[in-house]
């Protein structure tokens, strides 16, 4: 029941959003927001208290005739998901309330229809359901970025729809192969995920193969990873804060999780036959966007690039398949999510204060505002994976589950840290540091809607880096469970 009102609540909220005018709907679209929040909170303790409660489970028959239902649930893995998610929201329209937006109602409303899309994917225990949910958190982001981007939003988004759509697609006909397949022994069949796993670990190794790929294709764009990252920059760049924050925040965090949950666990064998093949890839797009990031100019591009890397990495700790690397996975999941909306907020907050993202064009900001410094300095360090930071306990799991799968690939896989904490303090050093200039000499005092944001957003990355056992207390049972059902 639980897990039903928190795909509910967003959906009804929205509706009702659509009908308020100015800052009636952006207010309302937070209240509802904090309101799923709570939901997800309660969960939580719910879960605590009975992972295997009912109120955490619904299935009821949706189109019986296709054996499809409607089927979602919260175990560990997609609770972690759906925290992040419901914490995320509310500090994402916080962080809007300086931005008049044309038409706020339609604006609220897709970011609230897009919240219950991405809970939907999280909780999505039935394969057809999953699908609809993964093509429905398209529809949202593809409006918001169309209506409210920067210069060539049409282009660069219709760019974004393809590529994502393209890999959709093939993971609608392995989804539905497997579906076929699960009817060949008993006669009956199911898109229960369960049932799919079976089906995938009962094909041919050449079969696995053709579904690995179908499927890997999907996730590997909507993360993306190398080669398929070549929407990513321009989109991020171009939508509005917003919307970038609830790509890179939540959005990408579909193809990670689908990864850990929807592929790696239903075809063992196309794993096993090339998975080192994806490991490259996402190695490789660690070094390139590193390396990509370190001559940008654009501080809201260099964090495009940055995005690439970590994700990059995370996929890599998944790919591995072990305790360490799987969780994480997860754990860095919930960091990368929080850091990167506190960074594009900092993109946000320079542009709008001096008119220029370009990092040569800045400098000297500490003095003129030397609490906005501190703040960006402790998110900028949380990124980067300093010890007592979020960022820290994720990225060690991951090397060291990569460092148990390959001692080569976690050698390469590492240089993220070198060459995060190369971009990541250079552009520090050039928008914070020196002297002022007539740009940013009149820099001001931040918003309090800004101040509040930073404020969370820097709380999170301490507590969860002196105190992450809530993350690794959820994560682990749940990674456990995943990996012995695939041996």
């Amino acid at each position: 029941m639980l897990t039903g009102l928190l795909i509910i609540v967003p959906l009804i909220a929205a509706f009702l959003v659509f009908f308020l005018k100015g800052k009636n709907a952006r207010i309302a679209a937070l209240g509802f927001s904090v309101v799923e929040f709570a939901l997800s909170v309660f969960a939580w303790y719910q879960f605590k208290s009975d992972p295997l409660s009912k109120q955490l489970y619904l299935n009821c028959t949706w189109i019986e005739s296709l054996g499809v239902n409607f089927a979602v649930g919260l175990d560990g893995m997609s609770l972690l998901m759906v925290l992040l998610t419901t914490f995320l929201v509310p500090i994402i329209i916080l962080s809007s309330f300086k931005t008049d937006y044309e038409r706020p109602n339609a604006f609220y409303g897709l970011m609230l229809i897009m919240q219950m899309a991405l809970v939907g994917v999280f909780t999505a225990n039935d394969g057809f359901l999953f699908y609809v949910f993964w093509e429905l958190a398209l529809i949202p982001i593809y409006f918001i970025c169309l209506l409210w981007g920067g210069e060539n939003r049409a282009r660069i988004t219709f760019k974004f729809f393809v590529y994502t759509l393209f890999g959709s697609l093939f993971m609608l006909v392995a989804l539905v192969f497997l579906y076929h397949h699960t009817g060949m022994q008993s006669g009956i069949k199911s898109w229960a995920i369960n049932d799919l796993y079976q089906s995938g670990r009962s094909l041919t190794e050449t079969q696995q193969g053709y579904v690995f790929w179908a499927m890997f294709l999907a996730f590997a764009i909507k993360m993306p990873i190398f080669p398929f990252h070549t929407w990513q920059p321009d989109t991020y760049v171009n939508a509005p804060t917003q919307g970038t924050m609830l790509l890179s925040g939540i959005m990408l965090k579909m193809g990670t999780f689908g990864l850990i949950k929807w592929l790696l666990p239903v075809v063992p064998l196309g794993v096993a036959n090339w998975g080192n093949v994806a490991m490259i890839l996402s190695v490789i797009g660690i070094i390139y966007a590193s390396c990509i990031a370190i001559v940008q100019t654009d501080y809201k591009r260099l964090i495009a690039y940055s995005s690439i890397a970590h994700v990059g990495l995370i996929a890599a700790g998944i790919l591995a398949w072990n305790q360490q690397g799987v969780q994480g996975a997860l754990i860095q999941m919930v960091s990368h999510g929080i850091n990167v909306v506190g960074l594009f907020l900092i993109a946000d907050i320079l542009f709008r204060h001096t008119g220029t993202r370009e990092i040569s064009k800045l400098g000297g900001i500490r003095n003129v505002n030397p609490k906005f410094a501190v703040m960006f300095l402790i998110i900028l360090l949380g990124s980067v994976a300093l010890p007592l930071t979020n960022g820290f306990i994720g990225e060690f799991l991951l090397i060291t589950g990569v460092y148990g799968y390959n001692a080569w690939m976690a050698a390469f896989a590492g240089l993220t840290v070198i060459l995060g904490a190369v971009y990541m303090l250079r552009s520090y050093q050039g928008i914070m540091l020196g002297e002022s200039n007539t740009v940013t000499a009149g820099f001001g005092e931040l918003a309090a809607s800004d101040k509040a944001v930073l404020i969370i957003v820097c709380a999170a990355i301490l507590v969860f880096g002196v105190y992450p056992q809530p993350l690794t207390d959820l994560a682990e049972p749940a990674v456990k469970t995943l990996l012995m059902s695939t041996k």
